[in-house]
């Protein structure tokens, strides 16, 4: 059987229902190229015993969506700006990436879930920031046609000598480009491994990590099937889930 990897829902109103759900492109991305099956956990925040539940998955993954983390959680006033919130995917979240790092499980945060990670160690997050002086403009391109959404749009420079250059392979890859937050303050405990031409960080690693611990800005989930460093991305989580539940079944 493949390993599992926990994925955090988002909430979602849908025929007066409140549902909890994941998008496919994920799904597909950590089936089809990390080669683990993807489990979706329900957005139930503090319910949840989060060391319970990484005790008895091998991996986890935090998904983009269009929503963004309540600004209470890192001291910011809230604005319609900062909207749309998912405050039961924050709680959930948040509890789960503690639990999972102190735990040495696989974590792989993509978009909001590296904001989620900055937030989750102390750091804060910038919304709008088009509209800062020296910024470029990383929200996606006006279009119906989800290829041209998430086309590949900027270059970003890796650190050398890190996670995502070895990952890569490169010092410099290009990536696409769907956000108008980003990580303001970096948490302390999250080290910087690449950031665009105008300093926007769009990746992070956790210092002193036990397990893969890795976050991006960009989407790879969307490509991972034909663009080489969106698929190194996701071939290099699936081999830390699955190096890690041989070493818990070695141990047990």
């Amino acid at each position: 059987m493949q390993p599992i990897v926990a994925i955090a829902a988002d909430i979602r109103a849908f025929q007066n229902y409140r549902w909890h759900a994941a998008p496919e492109p994920y799904l597909e991305a950590a089936f089809g190229v990390a080669g683990v099956l993807p489990l979706i956990v329900p957005a139930l925040g503090e319910r949840i015993d989060a060391a319970a539940l990484v005790g008895r998955v091998d991996g986890v993954m935090l998904t983009g969506s269009r929503t963004n983390v309540h600004p209470r959680r890192y001291g910011g006033e809230a604005t319609p700006a900062h909207e749309p919130y998912d405050e039961d995917r924050d709680a959930t979240a948040l509890a789960l990436i503690r639990a999972t790092v102190d735990a040495g499980v696989p974590l792989f945060a993509i978009c909001r879930g590296m904001q989620e990670l900055n937030v989750a160690y102390g750091g804060s997050l910038a919304t709008e920031i088009q509209e800062r002086d020296g910024t470029d403009d990383h929200r996606a391109p006006e279009s119906d046609v989800q290829d041209e959404r998430f086309r590949i749009a900027h270059g970003i420079d890796l650190e050398p000598g890190g996670r995502m250059a070895e990952i890569a392979g490169s010092g410099r890859i290009d990536v696409n480009s769907l956000h108008r937050q980003a990580i303001d303050r970096l948490a302390d405990t999250l080290v910087v491994e690449a950031r665009a031409d105008d300093g926007t960080i769009e990746a992070v690693s956790v210092a002193g990590a036990k397990g893969f611990a890795v976050g991006v800005q960009w989407h790879p989930e969307y490509w991972a099937k034909s663009d080489a460093p969106s698929a190194a991305l996701f071939r290099a989580f699936g081999q830390a889930v699955r190096e890690f539940a041989q070493a818990r079944a070695g141990a047990a």
